[in-house]
Order: C-alpha cells, then structure tokens, then sequence
C-alpha cells in the first residue's frame, strides 16, 4: 500500500509507470508498433529479422483513421516501399527501373579513370641532370631516352605507390627494367664527389607510366621540390572527405538528382581547368574541388542505387557497379600510353562526364526518397511516370497504393538531418562502427601494400610500374570476386567479421612473427633458436611477409568495400546519403595517411602499422554489436532505423528459448504486483516473458 500511495504523489495516479527502454535498444511493445520497419517477418532463428505489418483499420491508416490523424504518421501502406509500392511498380522487373539501374553503372567507368588518374599524373620518376659539355654533346641527353653525362645522377628515394583508393605500390629506383619507351638506366656512379647533385637545375625524366610529360616532370618537383608532390595528392583526398560530408547531407535535405547533375556540372568545370593549370600550386586547388565534385558523384549514384533495388537485387547490382569501376582501374594505363601527355588524359577522362549532362532530362529523382520524406504530391506524379513507361495498367494496384497516396497530398514533408542521428539510441552506434571498420580497412591497406612493395629488388616481378600496378587491381578483383560468395553463405555482418579477421590475422603475424624470427635468427641463443636461424633464411622470410600482404590486401579492401555497402543499408532513406557520407568519409582519412606518411619519408610506418592493427581487433568485437540485414527492407526513417539491433550471430537451436526477445515478446517487469494483470492478459499455454510453453 505504501508503494502504491508513493507511485500516486509521484506519477499522479495509480496506472503502471512507463516501462524503461530495454538495455539492448529493443522498445517496449507498445512503441514498437511505430518503429517497426515494414514488411518482413521474424524468423526462427532470433535474426534481426523485420516484424510483421500490424493490420490495418478500416480508414487505412489515411486522415480519417481510427488510430491516427492527419498530424500523425502517414499510412503504413505508403511507408511500407518494398513491400507495397515496389512491387506495385513491377520490382526490378520493369523495363523503366532496368534502364536506370543501367544509367548508374555506366559512370562508373570514368570515376574509376578519375579514381585512379594520380597513379598517372603524379607518379615519381626516374631522374638525372641534364648532360653538360662533352658527356650532352655525345650522348645527346633528351628526354625521349638518349643519356646524357651520369655524373649528377640522382632518383628519389622508393616509396610506395598511392592510388585513390589504395590501388598500387610505387617504386622510384632505377635498379630494374622500366616500361614504356624508356630505356634501362646505368648504374649510378659513387656518390662521394656527388653530395650537391640537387644543384643542378634542368633534368632529364625517365616516366615509367607511358607519358611522355607529367605533373612532375613539368614543374621539376624533385630534391628540395618533392614534397609539393604529396600536397598534390592530398589535395584530391580531402576534396573527396569534405565533398562526402557536405553532399551527403545536401542530398538528405533538397533531393539525391540536384546534388548529382550540378556535381556533374561543376566536376566538367573544374576536372578541364586542371588540364590548363600553369603551376602546381593552382593544380593542387583545383584537383580539390575536382575531388569535391567527384565525391558527390560516387556518393549520390551509390544510393540511388541501392534505393532502386528490391532487398535480394541491393548486393549484386552494387558489385556490378564495383566491376565496371574495376575496368577502370585496368584500361588507364592504355589510356595513358595512348594520350602520352598528362594534360591530355586529364582532358580525357573529364570528358565523359559531358554524357552525363542528359542525366537531366532522363534521371528522376529517388521515389523512395519522396515517399520516406512525405513528398506525395511529386511522388504521385513520378509514380504515373514509371507506369506510363513500363506500360502498366491501374488494374495492377491491388494494394491500394494510390487510392492512399491521395489521402496524403495535403501532408507538408519532413525532411531529416544527419545530425538527427546522435539522439538515437542504436543507430548511431552501428554507424560509428561502420565508420571505424572503413577507416581501419583502407589505412591498414597501405601498410600491407608498402610492405609488399618493399621487396621489389628481390622479387623480379615487382619491378616494374605495370606489374605493380596490375598485382594490386588482381588484388582488389579477387577480393570483389571473394565478397559476392562469401556474403551469399554468411550475409553482411558474418561475411564483415570473417574478412577482419583475415585482416588481423594477417597484420598479427607480419608484426610479430617475422619479427621474432628475425631476432632468433640474428641471436641464436638456444639450440632451438640455432635451428631456427638455420631453417629460416632471408628469402623465406621475405616470401612470407608477401604472402601475408597479399592476404592483408585482399581481405581489407573487402573490409572497406562491405563496410561501405553495410552502411547504405541500415540507414534510414532519410538520412542515407549523410550516412553514407561518414562512412566514405572515414574511408579517405584512411586513405589520406599514405601521403602524409610518404610526406615525412616513411618515419613512423611501423607505428602507424601497429595502430591499425591494434583497430582491427577492436573492429571484430564491435562487429558483433552490428545487424543483419540481408534479405531486408531498407528502414525509411529514424525509428526504423532503430528496429535494427543486435542479434546473435549463430541461430538458437528449435525449442530453445533465445536470450535476446523480439520486440512483441518484451514485457513489462518493473513490480510484482503487475505479475498477475501480466498473467492474466496473455493467451493459454504463454508464459510470462511471451514464449509458448513446451
């Protein structure tokens, strides 16, 4: 009596107080029934599988409804897209939605030459002062392959190869055969009366990549001049971090199809101006904001994408997008070989964006967008539009799709920020973890490519430009190749932690143990250590490291790639864009610590290497708190966002009670003397916490 007298003073009345929200991020069951995403079903295995529809009352969930007015939410028939409007539209199956799937890999081809282009135009080459006297006269020093006088011969130190997305590694020395028309360089002469080499001040270039010219041989950036290089390629990585952030939450607010055509205008812009710049300086800013440009580009196809897709259509359609890119990524050393100067491949690979142009008349805006944000009346029109062009009679809508979207034309939309994620209790968890797993897939990847691109004097086949270049594009391939099979038997987050472990398995035992290998072999001490040092010589050791940069390559570009695409769908279509710019964006710091280790010439690798693999073993634990959403309906706003929570990973055995409940199986447990109304509102043979009794 007590209690019950203090419960009255403090909630003013006897009525239960509100049950607490559950610890994992589940709701209680009478707010669930709002947050639920549409359309699935829970299945047996305790997944996060999607609950039913609740059924709906005679008004239709409309104006007019018995349980909601115009001022509440819309009709869950209109919020229920892959369940009711896709298929109303014929699915993937419609000749209209084929053709715009098809308009979004197409671009895909030239952002990977843009993606890939510094590999190109900013490549170190191969050096030497330009014959004086006697040493020119004779032989003629040119720089289309004639030696002049050696005697101020000089190459930059080797340092690995950066592409935009972690592509290749590269070599600056001379001590191998090099391609195009350039012909082997001589052996240095001793460099005892040679300390001052970099007072010369014209030289002579041999490009390893088939131009005749590029950035770096135009404006001699070499000895004192080096370091404007990097600059150059930072300038392309943070365009590309600040345009993920800022377009992804553009596209949330004003629409996925302006964010994508005034990129693809101002990328036109900008991407040709590069090619008529007269200085590194003015080089380096606009490749800025070609990176800026580009990055909205990637980002906006990338979600119209998914958002076009059925939930068994999403993975697929993206890999194809992936491929087509990768195909990039193989013709742009023809590209190269063929333009021979840097500011015709820049011209180039701009120019295919001119194509894209027609985007404006022929590219809709996302109808998924419009209904998530309660645009109606431009939803309905673009919903007349795709029946007229798949040639769909009325009779087809046997949902009832538009009958209810003209109850809903007079709603105002309501549009959602980014920033709307931070109150949220689970979505911005899985978002942080995605963001951490990108950042540590793509930063980990250049320590594995430098690592193996530092045994190139004792691996013939890493001696040259294009085989480094064509062993990191195999790589990247085979790990597409790998993801599409892995992610069919495991689903996202099985296939996501199975490559992070292959990660840091990899990064573990090229830190350690050949490291402590190393220390045996070099003081054996014991006489398992002297057999050791016997068994394991150096050209073991280096096959091993490369055998394990290999397996860290591949599995981390996979890391990179799946978290990307985990993070596409389990954000709400609300906020999908600024979700999935966090996750690019985390992607390009990641990338951007190959420069700024470049920059300080390599000090600091072997730290910036244990730090990554200190990430990934955080990653594996962090995965386990994420989702699956295989075979799911994408959530279309905040509170189906938040349905999604952790699950466990491995199915509970049949008659075995699971130890996380689904939201219609919570129940309230805050006193005992709500145990009997509990008991007594529940269906025969139901026990207290909602489950059958055997």
């Amino acid at each position: 009596m007590a209690i019950d007298r203090r419960r009255e003073a403090a909630g003013g009345g006897s009525g239960r107080q509100p049950p607490p929200a559950e610890e994992n991020g589940s709701l209680p069951p009478g707010d669930a029934a709002a947050s639920v995403p549409l359309g699935g079903s829970a299945g047996p295995g305790g997944s996060a599988e999607i609950q039913p529809l609740p059924p709906l009352h005679p008004g239709g969930g409309g104006p007019h409804s018995s349980c909601c007015s115009a001022a509440a939410a819309p009709s869950l028939l209109l919020l229920d897209y892959d369940g009711s409007v896709l298929p109303f539209l014929g699915g993937l199956g419609g000749g209209y939605q084929k053709t715009l799937v098809l308009l979004t890999w197409i671009p895909a081809l030239f952002i990977g030459f843009s993606q890939f282009s510094d590999s190109f135009l900013l490549d170190q080459p191969n050096f030497w002062c330009r014959g004086a006297g006697k040493g020119a006269e004779v032989a003629g020093a040119t720089v289309t392959g004639r030696w002049g006088d050696v005697g101020n011969w000089t190459s930059p130190p080797t340092t690995p190869f950066t592409a935009a997305w972690g592509a290749a590694g590269n070599r600056s020395n001379s001590s191998g055969p090099d391609g195009g028309d350039t012909p082997p360089l001589p052996s240095p002469p001793d460099k005892g009366d040679n300390a001052s080499n970099c007072d010369c001040h014209e030289w002579d270039y041999g490009i390893r990549t088939g131009l005749v010219q590029n950035v770096v041989s135009k404006w001699d950036l070499v000895c004192d001049n080096a370091w404007k290089v990097h600059i150059a390629k930072f300038s392309l990585l943070v365009g590309l971090i600040f345009g993920y952030l800022i377009t992804g939450c553009i596209a949330d607010w004003v629409g996925r199809r302006p964010v994508l055509l005034f990129s693809i205008i101002f990328i036109l812009i900008f991407g040709l101006t590069v090619a008529l710049s007269v200085n590194v300086t003015m080089f380096s800013t606009l490749r800025f904001f070609e990176g800026f440009c580009l990055a909205g580009i990637i980002l906006t196809l990338y979600a119209l994408r998914i958002e076009l897709c059925p939930p068994g259509k999403r993975f697929m359609i993206t890999m194809v997008a992936s491929f087509v890119a990768m195909a990039g990524q193989f013709l742009m050393p023809g590209l190269a070989a063929l333009c021979r100067d840097w500011q015709v491949l820049q011209a180039l690979i701009i120019c295919p964006f001119l194509l894209m142009l027609l985007y404006w008349s022929i590219f809709p805006e996302s109808l998924r967008w419009l209904m998530a944000t309660q645009q109606f009346e431009s939803a309905k029109k673009l919903i007349l539009h795709f029946t007229q062009k798949n040639c769909m009679s009325p009779e087809s809508d046997i949902k009832g799709v538009m009958p209810e979207l003209e109850k809903e034309l007079s709603r105002r939309p309501k549009k959602v920020c980014i920033v709307k994620v931070v109150g949220t209790r689970n979505l911005w968890k899985n978002i942080v973890v995605l963001c951490v797993n990108s950042l540590t897939g793509y930063g980990i990847h250049h320590c594995f490519a430098r690592s193996m691109m530092g045994h190139e004097v004792k691996v013939p086949l890493l001696e040259n430009f294009y085989a480094d270049y064509y062993t990191m594009a195999s790589i990247a391939l085979a790990s597409c190749l790998a993801m599409c099979v892995v992610v069919r038997f495991l689903g996202r987050r099985g296939g996501l932690l199975l490559f992070m472990i292959l990660t840091a398995l990899a990064s573990l035992l090229q830190l350690g143990l050949l490291n402590l290998i190393g220390k045996y072999s070099q003081h054996p001490d014991s006489e398992l250590q002297l057999k050791l040092a016997v068994g394991m010589s150096d050209s073991v050791k280096d096959k091993f490291s490369i055998a394990f940069s290999i397996v860290g390559m591949f599995a981390s570009h996979a890391v990179g790639s799946l978290s990307v695409f985990f993070c596409a769908e389990i954000t709400p279509t609300v906020i999908r864009c600024g979700g999935l710019g966090l996750v690019l964006a985390s992607a390009g710091f990641g990338m951007l610590t190959a420069p700024i280790i470049e920059l300080h010439n390599q000090k600091g690798y072997f730290l910036h290497h244990i730090i990554f693999a200190c990430c990934t073993l955080i990653c594996i634990i962090c995965i386990l708190l994420l989702p699956e959403s295989r075979d799911q309906n994408l959530p279309e706003n905040i509170s189906n966002g938040e349905h999604y929570t952790r699950q466990p990973l491995l199915p509970h055995k049949k008659g075995e009670q699971p130890l996380l409940l689904t939201n219609a199986e919570l129940k309230d447990y805050s006193g005992l003397h709500d145990t009997a109304a509990v008991g007594d509102g529940l269906p025969e043979g139901t026990t207290a916490n909602g489950m059958k009794s055997m």
